[in-house]
């Protein structure tokens, strides 16, 4: 295996960029979309199983504080991300060891804080977000359950990472198809057959990210590569600590305000009642293809640019960007047509409700023709954070599409209030955005400055 990544490491490095490209985004890609029909699967049987009351209170607050906090890890774990592949790049074998043993750490402690904070404060967060009462057990219920599963889906997204980092996409993959299988089998078991309605799917939700979690430990433990984990030395080296922090707290706290903006979108689509609720839930669901898809494009060009940043190569990692730019353009668009082009189909996967699905594709008609606007934001985002360079992104970030979004909720929606007026927020921020990435992506001190302190 070790033999392996290090010529997967080297094709990152040297080898045709656009086929390198797609060789690491193809595997990224389709554990996203399980990712996705992971999620997915629990709004579908419970909208068709239990009824919109489940639906809403599965996707809607619920999903959006988790999130928040979910969110905010990641983040702050893609910071290992970035500095093991930078180290892997270089061949520095001492410090990916330190590295990954620290980010474990970090992924078992924040996981208890994490587990504590949403198990006592999960009710007073959905009360502050205007949960409707026909919704709120349901939705405390699921949250508490999730939560209580949360460290074991903390290590797998850390350890998924780390794989990422070293240029192992394919293993992430495998883990995580086969724990999608076993939600859904567990899903199907505790929902359809044993009647546990919202409980079933989070105790699901749980037991598949334990598995999940097994998985990718049990792959770290086997390898003989640089990345190998002891579980013995799983402890905080301040140092590495500090690096994972430096380049993963801007990146957390632009998702966490990522996550408020929206905890603020959802409380305005909360006003309008459990219809609009469910509506929201079952487009977020098919608004994930495009989410999925862009993800993936932005955790390939992070690693692509991580390495051979590492390798010093700054003129191979401007013509990945060029590439990557234009695959995640033209995917866009053809996002774009298929969603709109299928709509009503995609709706009625998750409910049968008239009303519901009215609602659906009126929010579906303003966000999804503005896909396109979205993709510098994900891809020279990406590059620059793969670099080194996580402050700029955060800061432009927070203003263009938090900062604004939360302004045009408070000031635009009472004067209209309507949907279709909280969903022009995402085409209006995300246009705004990546006219700020353009900007200060070709003035390019962001390498520079990553130069200077590497």
């Amino acid at each position: 295996m070790k033999k392996d990544n290090h010529q997967i490491s080297n094709q990152i490095t040297e080898g045709v960029i656009w086929k390198q490209l797609l060789f690491f985004f193809f595997p990224i890609l389709f554990g996203t979309f399980f990712q996705q029909l992971y999620n997915t699967t629990d709004a579908v049987i419970v909208g068709k199983f239990v009824g919109k009351e489940a639906l809403a209170a599965v996707g809607g607050p619920a999903a959006t504080l988790i999130n928040l906090l979910i969110g905010f890890f990641t983040g702050l774990s893609s910071g290992a991300t970035v500095i093991i592949s930078q180290y892997y790049g270089a061949g520095k074998q001492e410090e990916v060891k330190k590295t990954v043993h620290t980010a474990m750490a970090l992924s078992i402690a924040g996981g208890a804080v994490m587990m504590i904070l949403g198990f006592l404060f999960s009710g007073a967060a959905l009360q502050a977000m205007n949960t409707p009462d026909d919704i709120l057990s349901l939705s405390i219920v699921y949250m508490r359950v999730y939560f209580l599963g949360v460290i074991p889906s903390l290590i797998y997204n850390m350890g998924s990472g780390i794989l990422r980092a070293v240029g192992d996409s394919r293993r992430p993959l495998y883990f995580l198809i086969l724990s999608c299988i076993a939600n859904i089998v567990l899903d199907i078991l505790f929902v359809t057959i044993l009647k546990m309605g919202v409980l079933g799917v989070a105790v699901a939700t749980a037991l598949s990210q334990v598995i999940s979690a097994g998985m990718v430990i049990a792959a770290l433990l086997k390898t003989e590569d640089s990345y190998k984990l002891f579980l013995k030395e799983i402890r905080f080296s301040p140092y590495f600590l500090h690096n994972i922090i430096r380049i993963g707290l801007p990146a957390g706290i632009q998702s966490t305000m990522y996550s408020i903006s929206n905890l603020i979108v959802q409380s305005s689509i909360n006003s309008f009642g459990t219809d609009t609720i469910a509506a929201w839930t079952a487009y977020g669901k098919v608004d994930g293809i495009f989410w999925m898809i862009m993800g993936a494009y932005g955790v390939a060009i992070t690693t692509f640019a991580g390495q051979n940043f590492g390798a010093g190569k700054y003129e191979r990692i401007r013509k990945s960007v060029r590439i990557c730019l234009a695959m995640s353009a033209f995917t866009s668009i053809l996002l774009s047509v298929i969603v709109l082009a299928g709509g009503r189909i995609f709706f009625g996967m998750f409910t049968n409700d008239p009303d519901v699905v009215s609602i659906g594709l009126g929010m579906m008609k303003v966000i999804s023709p503005s896909y396109i606007t979205y993709v510098c934001i994900e891809i020279l985002g990406g590059t620059t954070r793969g670099c080194g360079d996580a402050i700029p992104p955060m800061l432009m970030t927070a203003v263009g599409v938090c900062v604004l979004r939360v302004a045009w909720i408070l000031a635009a929606v009472p004067l209209r209030p309507e949907v279709s007026t909280v969903a022009f927020s995402y085409p209006l921020t995300w246009t705004v955005t990546s006219l700020l990435f353009i900007i200060y992506y070709l003035r390019g001190r962001w390498l520079k400055r990553c130069r200077n302190m590497g």
